[in-house]
């Protein structure tokens, strides 16, 4: 029997982690006054050094706080932790993400059976610079995200040492999803957006090609940041592109909602539906999960873009999605009202206060990795 090539359009559609009816009881979750959305970043501690990361800059936890200034968790004191965010949170979804989770790999180990067991949807955010355990990927509820930017000679000068050979090298025989970040330069050659869906099309442990566009914070200038019309050639070029390689999700409602990126954190259904928590389990990153002063009007973000557009849809005559998600959050409200312990996210209660721009765009953890390299210190240092 002949194979079915990866780029056919009659080729298996990939498989999915939430249903229709999971997604839904989300509902269900917001009416008791909780969100359906935890991220958790579980260490501050990262060997890359990627030119546009603000997760170590001044702003980008709530409270004056610095990810670089938090005590990092690990061993039973991280594992237990993250399990107590989650019981007391009760989400649909947990994201983990860093710094770069993998540092964390034996605690995650234990952590994600875990949220399995209790029916929760887990998704790990990594750059694969160290192997991905091969236990993980037969857990159920449990997804694996390999952050590649680029084709290899842009991505491996951005996120070295997560070079190309050493992601390959690190997923081989497991099933990921790969995200993609586009950045201005990327557009600048004619045919870069398929030959980069092209190759990751092909790769057999892809089951998933995400897209998101580089979010820029409040008055920053970079390279990276696209223009309109990039996003306009984006929201053309990539529907097309998805007809024609089934990994890629990238849909025309998905384009329109990246032209239309919501307005502010209070416009933000993602923003407002997800609790977001950094290194020492305490500390809170608003208003939503990049942190600092995002600008909004250039958001980039895949789910908050999927999720403003959703709020759009109508249901009955005039009524639409949004009309539900905000029923939904005044009755959670009144829920939580009745606790001895709130578990709403600020944005519910509360205007956020108006962001200020970022102060400086810092790059991840290369001193601390630099330190923890010269001292060798402990068992979980980033092993080659």
């Amino acid at each position: 029997m002949a194979q079915t090539s990866p780029n056919s359009t009659t080729a298996a559609a990939p498989k999915r982690s939430l249903t229709a009816g999971q997604v839904f009881a989300a509902w269900g979750r917001i009416l008791t006054g909780r969100v359906p959305l935890l991220s958790i970043e579980i260490t501050r501690e990262c060997p890359l050094a990627c030119p546009g990361c603000y997760a170590y800059g001044e702003t980008h936890l709530s409270g004056g706080a610095t990810l670089r200034s938090l005590s990092d968790l690990r061993g039973d004191a991280l594992v237990e932790g993250v399990l107590e965010l989650v019981r007391r949170h009760k989400p649909l979804h947990v994201s983990l993400v860093g710094g770069e989770p993998l540092v964390r790999h034996r605690e995650l180990s234990r952590i994600l059976p875990a949220l399995s067991e209790m029916g929760i949807f887990s998704l790990v955010v990594t750059s694969a610079v160290i192997p991905i355990p091969m236990e993980w990927i037969a857990l159920p509820r449990v997804r694996v995200a390999v952050s590649v930017d680029g084709l290899r000679a842009d991505h491996d000068v951005r996120r070295k040492p997560a070079t190309y050979e050493k992601i390959l090298e690190n997923m081989a025989g497991r099933e990921v999803n790969i995200h993609w970040t586009i950045t201005r330069p990327m557009l600048a050659r004619a045919g870069y957006l398929e030959e980069y869906v092209a190759f990751w099309s092909e790769r057999p442990e892809v089951d998933r090609i995400w897209v998101s566009v580089y979010t820029p914070q409040i008055g920053e200038q970079s390279a990276e940041m696209l223009l309109q019309n990039d996003r306009e050639t984006l929201a053309r070029e990539l529907p097309l592109l998805a007809k024609r390689y089934k990994k890629l999700l990238f849909t025309e409602d998905l384009a329109k909602a990246f032209l239309s990126p919501p307005k502010n954190p209070d416009d933000c259904v993602f923003a407002r539906m997800s609790a977001n928590y950094s290194a020492d389990l305490k500390s809170r990153v608003e208003p939503c999960v990049f942190g600092g002063a995002p600008d909004c009007s250039q958001c980039g973000c895949a789910i908050s873009s999927g999720l403003h557009w959703v709020r759009t849809v109508k249901v009955a005559g005039p009524v639409k999605v949004d009309h539900f998600i905000q029923g939904s959050m005044n009755v959670g409200r009144f829920v939580n009202r009745l606790r001895a312990r709130p578990v709403e996210p600020e944005r519910w209660s509360a205007k956020i206060a108006p962001l200020e721009p970022a102060v400086e765009l810092v790059h991840i953890g290369v001193q601390e990795t630099e330190r923890a390299r010269a001292t060798g210190s402990g068992e979980d240092r980033v092993s080659k």
